[in-house]
């Protein structure tokens, strides 16, 4: 980044691509400030590596050290609305402002960088392939949509490695800003239809991405993506597939078995291959994850049993699979899933670990546009659980859409037992229920829950 500027000032500092890019940045000596409308975990984590932040939409409260638009750039997220008072006072005094995906842009541009993009699984391709790779002598820098427990981060920072790791964030095309050197795509399916209205908008805009990986370099499809996908990308792109017991592929994995409550399984790569590798997250999206990330990894240059070492000593990334509770009287496992598939991805491998118990589930749907666009779908997923809890609609950046609402999803959901619940009233409810395995999922606040569901089991 040009020493130009001496500070970076962030509106919405306190989301996980942003914080991320806040503490690259103080690592890398310059003064960092920001604003974030709510002081979450993340944010309070910047306060203790020194950033100032404030959480409220105030000039007056910015330092002046980030007044002056010579020295100052300005980094937001597009989550910020058009209206925040913060953001038109930098625009109106001439300041330079970039998303966040063109800054991540900007810092990789000259570096061996590995983008993993796809509609589900990136966050955690990116977080196993960050852990294994960062564990080598080859390293990397990482950016990570998510906390990887083995670092208690979402960042990771080698400045002598020439990899970075990165998550290829497809909302508002912001991975168009990258151009990789190795780029991985998991899937390509409906999501962000308020940006992209339908299906082939939003393949187009992954071929795009792929296209914009460097001249003669690495691209690898997951093998349930359409094989007509990979007629629109450049012949000069090396193109390689992995996926489950698919002998076709390049990668694959197969010979999936649990033994003791553990999962194991057989890698082939290209010419090479790894037996009995031991994995402690269940489930065959999670299975296509690692997988993908063993496969970035072999045409890293990571040994085998570099890759071995790094599957079997992944702890996980919190709010995907993520074991809250443990114990012989209750399982409470937390996940960010708010998409209809990786929903219905997640609840099956739940049900395929504890078959016999009786599965309780809470659900925050996310956005009304995209609940209005899957409601059906969302319904048929849900209906995995014997117990559904519905909070309402979680809505982000939108305003309600009339007639979208979370009994919507209820009404088609056959599940016996199920109901809407509202936020102050779920704690009393859970008490009450005490369910022997529990989940909650989403990905707006429902994780503010997480801890004090967990001391309902734990006192």
């Amino acid at each position: 980044m040009n020493k130009l500027y001496e500070n970076i000032y962030f509106i919405g500092i306190g989301g996980i691509g942003m914080s991320a890019l806040a503490q690259y940045f103080l690592n890398q000596g310059f003064r960092v400030s920001g604003y974030d409308r709510v002081r979450n975990e993340m944010c309070i984590r910047l306060e203790k590596l020194g950033i100032t932040i404030h959480y409220e939409d105030n000039i007056n409260m910015i330092n002046s050290y980030f007044k002056n638009p010579e020295n100052t750039l300005v980094v937001y997220t597009p989550a910020i609305p058009t209206t925040h008072s913060e953001l038109n006072w930098f625009k109106n005094n001439n300041f330079k402002i970039q998303k966040r995906s063109e800054t991540l842009g900007n810092i990789t541009s000259h570096k061996k960088t590995i983008a993993i993009a796809g509609s589900h699984g990136k966050t955690s391709v990116s977080g196993i392939s960050a852990h294994i790779i960062s564990n080598t002598e080859k390293s990397c820098t990482a950016f990570i949509g998510g906390i990887l427990k083995n670092r208690n981060s979402n960042f990771i920072i080698n400045a002598k490695s020439e990899n970075i790791v990165v998550e290829a964030d497809e909302y508002d095309r912001s991975f168009l800003n990258l151009e990789p050197s190795l780029a991985l795509i998991t899937s390509v399916e409906e999501d962000h239809l308020d940006i992209y209205e339908n299906l082939e908008n939003i393949s187009s805009a992954f071929q795009d991405f792929a296209n914009k990986t460097k001249n003669k370099g690495i691209v690898i499809l997951n093998s349930k993506i359409d094989p007509k996908f990979k007629e629109n990308l450049r012949k000069d792109l090396n193109i390689y597939h992995y996926g489950l017991n698919n002998e076709n592929c390049d990668f694959y994995l197969y010979n999936i078995r649990y033994e003791n409550g553990e999962c194991y399984f057989d890698i082939k790569f290209l010419k090479d291959e790894l037996k009995d590798i031991k994995y402690i997250f269940p489930g065959n999206h999670n299975f296509e994850n690692v997988l993908a990330a063993a496969s970035i990894s072999y045409l890293s240059g990571v040994s085998l049993e570099e890759i071995r070492k790094g599957i079997e000593t992944f702890k996980g990334i919190v709010r995907r699979f993520d074991y809250i509770v443990k114990n012989h009287e209750h399982i409470y496992i937390d996940d960010y899933a708010h998409h209809p598939s990786e929903i219905s991805a997640f609840l099956t491998a739940v049900r395929q670990i504890f078959p016999n118990k009786k599965l309780t589930v809470i659900f925050q749907p996310h956005l009304y546009s995209r609940t209005q666009s899957f409601y059906e779908e969302f319904a048929k997923s849900l209906s995995i659980s014997d117990d559904l809890i519905l909070l309402p609609i979680y809505p982000a950046r939108e305003e309600p859409i009339p007639g979208i609402n979370s009994e919507l999803i209820l009404s088609l959901v056959s599940t016996k037992e199920k109901q809407v619940c509202e936020k102050n009233n779920l704690i009393e409810l859970i008490e009450s229920k005490k369910p022997e395995l529990l989940v909650t999922m989403g990905a707006g606040d429902i994780d503010q829950f997480v801890q004090k569901i967990k001391h309902i089991f734990i006192k």
